[in-house]
């Protein structure tokens, strides 16, 4: 299994800490991509390229609020980040919108919630043939169509 993309920023530290803790101890391996860039929009880019060209199957990202992560990972074709707060989203990220990203508020959740909420969305994945499928088909198949104009 590849590693777990880990991003973090300043706000984050602690947080990012006992993420990367449930990780390794339910066998994952962790790869970080923290730093001390208060610009996490640097970090989001650096994951979700990272997982967009499939160094990584996941990525997770956190900040103050995790909205600013999800908001500049979803600028990078092929990711697909989720902002998660509570156990529903979580496990809908996965099973219904096929994120291979999630983002937490380290200012907005508590860190055992949080590791909750990492707990659930790596046990669940995405399943061919659901009712999301084409919804989630869609999405893919706008961000294609984007790229195509990127290259004109």
């Amino acid at each position: 299994m590849k590693p777990i993309a880990l991003g973090w920023d300043p706000n984050a530290k602690e947080m990012k800490e006992a993420v990367k803790k449930v990780l390794l101890e339910t066998g994952y391996q962790v790869e970080e991509y923290g730093s001390e860039d208060p610009i996490y929009a640097n970090v989001a880019f650096r994951v979700a390229e990272a997982v967009a060209a499939g160094k990584h199957e996941r990525g997770i990202l956190i900040c103050g609020t995790g909205i600013g992560m999800s908001i500049a990972a979803n600028k990078v074709m092929g990711a697909y980040a989720a902002l998660v707060s509570d156990a529903y989203s979580a496990e809908r990220a996965a099973l219904s919108n096929d994120a291979n990203i999630i983002t937490l508020g380290a200012q907005t959740l508590g860190i055992e919630h949080a590791k909750a909420l990492v707990k659930i969305w790596m046990q669940n994945y995405y399943k061919l043939g659901s009712r999301s499928e084409p919804k989630v088909n869609r999405i893919k198949e706008y961000d294609r169509e984007r790229g195509d104009l990127r290259k004109k």
